[in-house]
């Protein structure tokens, strides 16, 4: 019996070794119609009849039609011809263009060409009496936060919250739920009724990565099982199954050589099943996670796309 009991301490501690943590990595997406963009409306003021007989101001118009049909590439060409033929002095309608190109940038989901624009061109010297300054640090906060540059996005999370307490309350939740952080969302859940249904749900649907990768270990393929693959397990107990037997019949025969050969094989076939369900069942929480957040967010309108008053 105590054999017994040690060898399934040993099992036990070997699967511990290769524990995979229980950190989520979603990736959530908004559902923005076109209508939703194509509706909202531009935060500058229209170019006068002068501007528009320009050279620069027809190229602006020509960027506008391609931008509100969202046709983005084509729109962003043309906002850069325009600012390529702007008169230097114009400083104002310069800051307007490189706007509508980290727009254009932003919708199309390019957050490291959105965050160069900001940061290598005139909007770096924006002030609160920009027209579009509140949809600027929404975008900016969600570019920091899609590139993975949370400190920036903390600090222009901080720009908010002097100006507009609960927007950047609603826009901290947003980047809490978008980079999935359940301790930070269990903290908040008491005061957030559907943050406590997000999580409650999440908790009854999520599998145990330790409950997979346990069961993996006493029993080849019961992992991948455990959390519906029911192919992989099939192939994981084939495989364990074949060169547990080809192991035992060469060291049965004596032939020690093969029996080792067989038996690395199986050690790897074995501990890399571990280590790979307990991947695998991190990867189904986070799909588990995505259909949980993301009706949700939509709902409540906490994607920061969604909290944009402005667009062409």
């Amino acid at each position: 019996m105590s054999k017994h009991l040690l060898l399934i301490l040993s099992i036990l501690f070997l699967s511990s070794c290769h524990r995979v943590q229980e950190d989520k990595a979603p990736k959530l997406s908004h559902m923005v119609q076109d209508k939703y963009l194509k509706n909202l409306p531009s935060p500058f003021p229209a170019l006068s009849l002068l501007e528009r007989q320009e050279d620069w101001g027809k190229e602006y118009l020509i960027a506008l039609g391609f931008a509100k049909e969202l046709d983005l590439y084509q729109a962003m060409i043309a906002f850069k011809r325009a600012e390529f033929l702007l008169p230097p002095h114009n400083f104002s309608r310069r800051m307007e263009i490189d706007y509508e190109v980290l727009l254009c940038y932003y919708l199309g989901k390019k957050y490291s060409e959105a965050i160069y624009v900001f940061e290598q061109g005139t909007l770096k010297t924006v002030t609160p009496e920009f027209p579009a300054y509140q949809d600027l640090l929404i975008i900016l906060y969600d570019c920091y936060l899609n590139n993975n540059e949370e400190e920036k996005a903390e600090k222009i999370l901080q720009i908010i919250r002097s100006a507009d307490t609960p927007l950047a309350d609603k826009i901290a939740l947003s980047g809490i739920l978008i980079q999935g952080d359940t301790t930070a969302l269990k903290a908040i859940a008491p005061s957030q009724p559907d943050v406590k249904k997000l999580l409650d749900t999440y908790q009854m649907q999520k599998k145990s990565i330790g409950t997979a990768q346990t069961l993996n270990a006493l029993l080849p393929g019961a992992g991948y099982f455990y959390i519906g693959q029911k192919q992989s397990a099939c192939t994981a107990l084939l495989l364990n199954g074949l060169f547990i037997w080809a192991s035992s019949y060469f060291f049965e025969r004596g032939n020690l050589a093969a029996g080792l050969i067989t038996t690395s094989f199986e050690a790897g076939w074995y501990f890399g099943g571990i280590y790979g369900v307990g991947l695998e069942t991190k990867f189904y929480n986070e799909r588990v996670y995505e259909r949980v957040a993301t009706p949700m967010m939509n709902e409540n309108r906490l994607f920061p796309i969604l909290m944009l008053q402005h667009a062409f």
